[in-house]
């Protein structure tokens, strides 16, 4: 390379013209036709030009002679007409160097601008030859096919970006305008960009559209999609996230029409209880009643009985109902939907225990000491109808005069200290409420677990579930038990009403496990564990039930490996369900709490964290941070009050100030 030479080189997706200033092989120091010096690499040319230009004539000069090679160069690519150079030359496949190719294109004394000009229309026209520095090769007639397809697809992408990108961005400022023709493709893509984001095939796509209409913030486009009617300000967007199911297929409510229609009555060789004084107890809002109980005075003992209802008598394994039920895994409830694991035509009526009604179920029976020592029990198919469908509160008013309620309560409390003494963890913590009336209004209510309904209903459940985990255990059946371990450290023993005491103990618990065979649960104080008592409600209760029916008898049981491939599959589905369960809970709260904004609220001190407290919020029961000035010193366990700064419930935040 010399002083002074002429050159090419690609920047940016161009071919510039520059002159060459200093020479320090194998760098190069240049002047470009955009009046900048640069330093690169000799290699990094594309063309070397035998002319020279006068750099004395200086830099003002020196650049408008730059940009008059490049105006003359670009002018001549005009006669150049590549793809008919290709349909000449792809039958033999084979290099072609420049200076043949020139000769092609410029047969009459062609010069370094000739050169230049073909090299910048094969750099630009890309769908016929491949191209290097100084050679090109003909495409085969399948690889220009699939070029041209792919340069057609790059621009339609890039007329949807500018198409749905002003739309995005008119919609935001406030504008009233038309929906494009193509508006639910666009909704689309920013619908899955917001739910799955780098996760969603439309990632790219959909941030370049945001890009467009100048947004950043993913949060953003889930303003558009409210204001374009798509999605309502409080939409439930984990629904779709998780892919949650709302309504059923048409399929399988005809697989449930179906049911109902061929449903033949239980074997005669049940056990008719239908005489006996049955009661279901549960909240006023609840349609499916699965489970029931009766307490009968044997002598100086009891007889308890807790009756669930036998879903397995009506649906088959594999059946369209049964493969349902096992995506979803789990009956949803929120503050603002319900959604049910089978069709409620099967949930609340026909396998709901309604009171009057006879319907099959499987009962234990256990024989109880005044303390609760379980003197023995049996499990059998019943046929049984309830007699009193009472609701939590109803049986709290009569918890003192009721005999059979006083005799229930008395037993579930023996049952707890019982469990207690051989170190059960017991939490207590106030449940708080919060659903939508009829008017649209929230209402919160607190709910104590430990009032003689609540309390009663949960021990009655604890111990058949155990005896049920033993009866299935004894006969080395495998089922979905649940086990845990101990908790990493224990704050108290026995039981603590201090709030403090329990929301930590909370944090301390370990998390339950799922295995085929019965582990000792820690946090329940028991041996063997499992859950049977709501097979309406959740799958995994179905499948234990099923084993049940199956040691009675009444159905062939499921494998071990059948088991451990059922607890996999339920894995995913049921923590969907917690966490959307949990989300949708505290979005309503955090709503309640938007209306609450300048209000004084209690609170409990739970830890320093570096910038400040972690604070729980005791009428809601929400944890938030808090910060304080640093000479405010606060500790863990102290009662203050805070003031509601500022409240967004979708985007999960809350910010509050000492008061």
């Amino acid at each position: 390379m010399e002083f002074g030479q002429l050159v090419e080189y690609i920047d940016r997706q161009k071919i510039l013209c520059a002159v060459v200033t200093e020479v320090n092989p194998p760098r190069l120091r240049l002047l470009n036709e955009n009046d900048r010096e640069v330093n690169l690499s000799e290699n990094r040319l594309v063309h070397r030009s035998g002319s020279r230009l006068d750099l004395s004539l200086g830099r003002t000069r020196t650049v408008d002679l730059l940009k008059e090679s490049s105006r003359r160069r670009d002018a001549l690519v005009a006669q150049i007409d590549i793809r008919e150079l290709w349909e000449v030359l792809n039958t033999e496949q084979e290099w072609i160097d420049l200076a043949t190719m020139t000769a092609f294109c410029f047969p009459n004394n062609p010069t370094d601008d000739h050169e230049s000009a073909v090299l910048r229309a094969f750099f630009r026209n890309r769908k016929y030859f491949k191209f290097n520095a100084d050679s090109f090769f003909p495409h085969t007639p399948e690889q220009v096919q699939a070029i041209i397809l792919r340069e057609q697809e790059q621009a339609r992408r890039n007329q949807m970006i500018q198409e749905a990108g002003e739309w995005l961005q008119t919609v935001l400022e406030g504008k009233i305008v038309s929906a494009p023709p193509d508006a639910q493709k666009y909704i689309d893509i920013l619908r899955s960009c917001f739910l799955f984001e780098k996760e969603s095939p439309h990632w790219e796509l959909g941030r370049a559209v945001m890009s467009r209409a100048g947004i950043t913030d993913n949060e953003t486009v889930f303003d558009f999609l409210t204001r374009v009617g798509v999605w309502s300000e409080t939409e439930n967007t984990d629904l779709y996230r998780f892919k949650i199911p709302v309504e059923f297929s048409e399929p399988v409510l005809e697989a449930a029409q179906n049911l109902l229609r061929r449903s033949k009555p239980p074997a005669d060789d049940r056990r008719d209880l239908t005489g006996m004084d049955l009661m279901t107890i549960d909240g006023q809002a609840t349609l499916d009643f699965d489970d029931a109980l009766s307490i009968e005075k044997t002598g100086d003992n009891y007889l308890l009985g807790v009756h669930i209802a036998d879903v397995g008598h009506f649906i088959q394994k594999n059946d369209p109902i049964d493969q349902e039920a096992r995506t979803r895994g789990s009956s949803i409830y929120m503050p603002d939907c319900r959604i049910p694991m089978v069709p409620s035509v099967l949930a609340e009526d026909q396998m709901s225990l309604k009171a009057g009604k006879v319907r099959p179920a499987i009962s234990l029976m256990a024989r109880l000491t005044p303390q609760a020592e379980v003197l023995g029990y049996e499990i059998f198919p019943s046929l049984i109808r309830i007699h009193r469908q009472l609701t939590y509160y109803e049986v709290n008013l009569t918890s003192d005069i009721d005999p059979k309620i006083i005799a229930l309560h008395r037993l579930a409390e023996s049952f707890r200290k019982s469990r207690i003494q051989k170190d059960a963890v017991h939490i207590s913590l106030p449940e708080i409420n919060i659903w939508i009336d009829e008017d649209g209004e929230l209402v919160l209510s607190r709910v104590n677990r430990e009032s003689p309904g609540r309390m009663l209903v949960s021990e009655m459940m604890i111990l058949a579930n155990w005896l049920m985990a033993r009866f299935l255990s004894d006969r080395q059946m495998p089922a979905i038990f649940r086990s845990q371990p101990a908790p990493r450290d224990r704050l108290f023993k026995g039981i603590s009403d201090d709030l403090f005491q329990n929301w930590m103990q909370r944090k301390l618990l370990n998390r339950f496990l799922l295995n085929r065979n019965a582990e000792p649960h820690s946090g329940l104080g028991l041996d063997a564990y499992t859950t049977a008592t709501s097979p309406i409600r959740k799958y995994s209760d179905l499948i234990t039930q099923r084993q049940i029916r199956a040691a009675l008898g009444l159905e062939s049981p499921y494998t071990n490996e059948e088991v451990d491939r059922i607890i996999q599959m339920l894995e995913e589905p049921v923590n969907a369900v917690g966490r959307i369960q949990y989300s949708r809970h505290r979005f309503w709260l955090l709503k309640r709490l938007e209306s609450r904004k300048g209000e004084k609220e209690p609170a409990l001190v739970l830890a320093k964290r570096r910038n400040g407290y972690s604070v729980l919020l005791t009428d809601y029961m929400i944890e938030c941070d808090l910060a304080v000035p640093a000479n405010i010193s606060l500790r863990p366990e102290d009662l203050i009050r805070v003031v509601v700064q500022h409240v967004d419930a979708r985007k999960d935040k809350i910010s509050v100030y000492l008061n």
